[in-house]
């Protein structure tokens, strides 16, 4: 820990707050729909792209020109796994991040970033990146932040896909260092939504597992015929997460819940509690699950006999093909929507896919990304991306690159650029999280267009629905609420 060792950080900072576990979707783990996180935020009216409530070591240097005339150079640490089997979650967070700069710079972002330092320039503002490897675990996660705070005097911090890792570099070292902190994309909602890590100095633009289960639920609760609904999810914060949030909101929309039932990472037994929840009646499941553990759930689901359909949501690449695999193994080849369609798999919610939002931004930054990477951007990159975008936007707001000035300029920021359209992003007051729309999509299989490039067998379809931001998070009223900054 930092305490007693001396680290001042920056003094007179407000607004950001918290890390999370991952993805979300019907999986279990962090960072996603494969990954892990749990809570969400919600809140106070909003300004522009709201939607409605739903609707059917090395150096790169391009120059930009920011609006301001402001010039100075910013350090932040980057804290991602940048090894092993989840390293792609680190990845695409550092690609979107660099692509919300390059975006700014009105350029391309440089393309094999890995551990080191990459400086990258947007008119005359230099942004020292210096990436350190989590390894997906919390200790090296904590001991990178200590590291990067203490000895490479960065500003401010930025990332996390593991929420128990976000979660412990605040703790023990934003807090008592008094360091900004950017989460991302941790999606646990604790980060942003628990007293205990939300503070004037944790900030998160990514999505969150309340926001995956909010938009989720309302979606089953107001545009399906389900009526009762049987809830599982993994046994530890991720999966409590998500089950805790889809049963807030279908309890509150009229649906009845059936049953709930949480299992260890892994659990592959499925056939019997698959048959107590259609006992129960269910009309509908939600797994709160990860790549460990989906593909035994939807092989035991395919291969039933159910009534009911699968709700949850779409995560990344890695699950998709996990998942893709599963479907054709089960449901035979070729895969095809009608059979997708007949298995009752779906529609599940998405934080964003490519094919999610029709807006110049995000055309500009499929096009680039795409072109940089050799892959579509994923579920954790619009709000990585945006993270980037809004640290540039507070910096020309207030003319300084100071970490302090920055972290003050985040605070009830709308954010102007960003992948799901302009103004699309509002970091809440009330706890630094930023609300945004969600999408409903089914699955269907990948189309010719980005088989190469996708590598998945099944991606979401166009939008089925739209939830606006106001009704993704957790309000400042609710018991879910224990942030007030």
């Amino acid at each position: 820990m930092l305490k007693g060792l001396g680290v001042t950080g920056v003094a007179g900072v407000s607004g950001l707050a918290g890390c999370s576990e991952g993805e979300t979707t019907p999986t279990d783990g962090d960072g996603g729909s494969d990954g892990g996180s749990d809570g969400g935020d919600g809140g106070d009216g909003g300004d522009g792209g709201d939607g409605s409530d739903m609707t059917p070591t090395e150096t790169a240097t391009p120059t930009g020109t920011p609006s301001g005339s402001v010039s100075g150079t910013v350090r932040i640490g980057v804290l991602q796994p940048m090894s092993g089997d989840l390293k792609y979650y680190g990845q695409q967070s550092i690609w979107g991040f660099l692509s919300g700069l390059a975006h700014k710079a009105d350029s391309d972002p440089p393309g094999d970033v890995g551990t080191g330092t990459t400086t990258y320039s947007v008119g005359d503002v230099d942004y020292e990146l210096v990436v350190r490897d989590t390894q997906f675990a919390a200790e090296t996660a904590e001991s990178a932040a200590e590291t990067l705070v203490r000895d490479d005097e960065v500003d401010m911090l930025f990332g996390c896909s593991s929420s128990s890792a976000a979660r412990r570099v605040v703790t023990n070292v934003v807090t008592p260092s008094n360091t900004p902190y950017v989460a991302g994309p941790a999606a646990s909602a604790s980060i942003t939504s628990d007293g205990e890590t939300c503070s004037d100095l944790v900030y998160r633009a990514n999505e969150n597992t309340a926001m995956d289960a909010r938009s989720g639920g309302r979606y089953v609760a107001t545009e399906t015929d389900v009526s009762k609904v049987y809830l599982f999810g993994a046994d530890y914060s991720f999966g409590r997460a998500v089950v805790n949030n889809y049963e807030t909101v279908l309890k509150d929309n009229g649906v009845e819940i059936v049953g709930k039932r949480f299992v260890e990472r892994g659990y592959s037994e499925w056939d019997g509690l698959l048959d107590n929840a259609s006992e129960a009646g269910a009309e509908g499941i939600v797994g709160g699950f990860t790549v460990v553990t989906l593909p035994a759930l939807f092989s035991s689901f395919l291969s039933g006999d159910y009534d009911y359909r699968a709700f949850g949501g779409f995560a990344t690449q890695i699950t998709n093909t996990v998942v893709g695999n599963t479907l054709k193994q089960v449901l035979g080849e070729p895969l095809t929507a009608e059979k997708i369609r007949n298995s009752k798999l779906g529609p599940f919610t998405t934080r964003y896919h490519w094919n999610q939002y029709d807006n110049p931004i995000n055309d500009s930054f499929v096009d680039s990304y795409s072109s940089v990477y050799g892959l579509p951007p994923d579920l954790f990159t619009s709000g990585t991306f945006t993270a980037a975008s809004a640290i540039h936007q507070a910096i020309e707001q207030s003319g300084s690159v100071a970490a302090g000035d920055i972290a003050d300029g985040l605070k009830g920021m709308t954010v102007t650029d960003t992948p799901k359209g302009e103004n699309a992003y509002r970091f809440q007051e009330y706890n630094n999280q930023a609300r945004s729309e969600m999408t409903v999509a089914d699955p269907i299989p990948t189309t010719d267009e980005w088989t190469d490039s996708w590598g998945a067998a099944i991606m979401p379809s166009e939008p089925v629905a739209r939830i606006g931001r106001d009704n993704v998070t957790i309000p400042a009223d609710s018991d879910d609420m224990n942030c007030s900054l």
